[in-house]
Order: structure tokens, then C-alpha cells, then sequence
């Protein structure tokens, strides 16, 4: 049993494989004054909810975009588990071949969601992920990472909303009752719904135009499932275990 760990900005997203099959996925608030005890007890409980003995996991792997962190959770992990963790970065064999003009500043998220999404797809492949930035990263038809784009994610962009203005509230991120809003609320949802929409859809026609192709679109991440079935493409494949199953490919390409 493989114990993956993606730490975000924002949240940081947990599962165990066994085999091919995941056990489980779930997120966690990414808490930068939790001590190292407190990440294991924390784990060992989400564990425990499953069923899952901590002695039982063979392996673990970490992709974090949170460097303040990453030792910490390692520590969390290796005393739970008693076995060494691989952590995503240098050094370690990913076998995805790089494009772009300075490598080592790719981050380990999007080499992760880059070996995932070649597992099961060929290029040119747009991959969107929608945490606390929103993020796409293009392959070619060579499949080669090559690029991408970033943007500020959809809860990040509310909160600058509702901090900076006086009277808009924070909302809930569900469909307001029509397109054009007839109060603050819906007129709230409506713009960031619709409007993230309507940028992913923008940018994706950006890529074809510039690959001079189609691409495979896969959106992932927290709001992934709430914004993308609002896009006018309606192909975009979601996948919200993509990353933990990159995480998993990558583990087993470095055993």
C-alpha cells in the first residue's frame, strides 16, 4: 500500500493506492503552525476512519508547493509509518521530457499532473488544475511538457473581492438561480462562476490556436467540478485523483 501526499497552498490532498486501486482520497487544511506530531496524529486518524493500519503501508511519496512544510509532513509520515519518504523534486526519475526555458522551475504539482495525464492519454493534452492558483500545463503531440499558464485560482480571486470591497459578502460557490443575477448574491456567483468559465474556455482556444490542433483537456482540483461543466467545451475530462495518481507512477518509477 502506497500512502500519496500532495500538499497545496490551500489544502493538502491524501489517498492510499493499493495495487491500482485507490483506497481513498481526502483533503486536509494546509496549516503552516502545525507541528510535525500534529500532522501524524492527524493522518493516523484519517487512516484509522478507513480501517488502515499505518504499519501497513509499504511506501510514500510527497509533492508539496509548500517548501515551509515539507519536512515537517515527511517526519509526520516516516513516524507513523516507520519507513523512509520520497519527496517529488530533484533527483528523483520522472521520465517526462521537459520543454521549456528553465526546468528546475517547473513545479513538482505540475510534473505530477503531467506524468498522470500521459498515463492515460497521448499529447497535445491542456491540463487544468484549479487550486489556489489556476493552472494549465500544455504537452505536446511529441509529449513534451512545453508550457503553460497561470492565473489566480477562484478562491483566492472571491477573497480579493470580498477583503477589498465594503459591502459584497463572501459566498457559497454553487449556480446562482439564472445567468443574470437579480441580487448581490447570484450577481456574485454568476461572475465568478460564468467568468472562470468562460476564461478556461478562453485560454484552451488559445492553445489549439497556437498548437494548431485539438488538444485532450483535463481539469482537476477543488472547484474543478463546480466551474467546468460551465465551459462551452464540453469535452473537458474531469479528474480529481489525477495528481495522486501521478504521485503513484512516480513512486514506483523510483523503488
Amino acid at each position: 500500500m502506497v500512502f500519496a501526499i500532495d500538499i497545496g497552498n490551500t489544502n493538502i490532498v491524501i489517498g492510499c493506492f493499493q495495487d491500482d486501486k485507490i483506497l481513498f482520497v481526502e483533503r486536509l487544511s494546509t496549516n503552516q503552525t502545525v507541528t510535525s506530531l500534529e500532522y501524524a496524529v492527524t493522518f493516523k486518524s484519517v487512516l484509522e476512519i478507513y480501517g488502515l493500519r499505518p504499519d501497513s503501508i509499504e511506501g510514500s511519496i510527497i509533492s508539496s508547493v509548500v517548501p515551509s512544510i515539507t519536512n515537517l509532513v515527511k517526519r509526520a509520515i516516516e513516524t507513523i509509518t516507520h519507513k523512509k519518504c520520497m519527496i517529488v523534486g530533484p533527483g528523483i526519475k520522472t521520465g517526462l521530457k521537459i520543454s521549456i526555458d528553465n526546468p528546475a522551475q517547473l513545479g513538482s504539482d505540475m510534473v505530477i499532473g503531467a506524468i498522470a495525464a500521459l498515463d492515460q492519454y497521448h499529447g497535445p493534452i491542456a491540463l487544468i488544475d484549479m487550486g489556489t492558483a489556476t493552472t494549465v500545463s500544455v504537452i505536446n503531440k511529441n509529449n513534451e511538457f512545453i508550457g503553460g499558464m497561470i492565473m489566480p485560482g477562484v478562491a483566492i480571486s472571491m477573497n480579493a473581492l470580498t477583503e477589498k470591497t465594503a459591502q459584497l459578502p463572501k459566498i457559497a460557490f454553487d449556480l446562482p438561480k439564472k445567468n443574470i443575477g437579480s441580487n448581490t448574491i447570484d450577481c456574485m456567483k454568476s461572475g465568478m462562476i460564468y467568468g472562470f468559465a468562460g476564461s478556461i474556455d478562453g485560454l484552451l482556444d488559445k492553445i489549439e490556436e497556437e498548437l494548431e490542433s485539438p488538444v485532450t483537456a483535463i481539469a482537476t482540483g477543488g472547484l474543478a467540478e463546480t466551474i467546468i461543466p460551465n465551459c462551452r467545451h464540453k469535452d473537458i475530462i474531469i479528474d480529481n485523483t489525477l495528481l495522486l495518481k501521478g504521485m503513484r507512477t512516480i513512486y514506483l518509477k523510483n523503488i
